[in-house]
């Protein structure tokens, strides 16, 4: 399993547009990614501009490949790519340990 975490940042004032925009886009879009195994969005306390998504992929290549050189992207970010405020910074893990 691989994790995908994004860094997202939104201009401020837009939080309750993007709100919707990013679980829209979760639920009608990413829901049918190839090798998607579920995901989490973290909203900022102190910067509630600054969102933390992370998605739990099969493999690496179900993200950098299927996903983002597929034509669910362009949807995807058709969705909550105006919101940017700047690209988001995007990484992947895989799993060290667990309690």
């Amino acid at each position: 399993m691989i994790l995908e975490i994004a860094e997202i940042r939104i201009p401020p004032g837009q939080q309750a547009a993007f709100d919707e925009a990013i679980q829209r886009a979760l639920t009608t879009v990413m829901v049918n990614a190839k090798g998607m195994r579920g995901y989490k969005v973290n909203k900022g306390i102190e910067s509630p501009e600054r969102y933390v998504l992370q998605i739990f992929w099969d493999t690496l290549e179900d993200h950098t490949v299927a996903f983002r050189e597929g034509p669910l992207f362009p949807q995807w970010r058709a969705i909550i790519g105006p919101f940017f405020a700047s690209p988001p910074v995007v990484q992947h893990f895989t799993l060290l340990a667990k309690s």
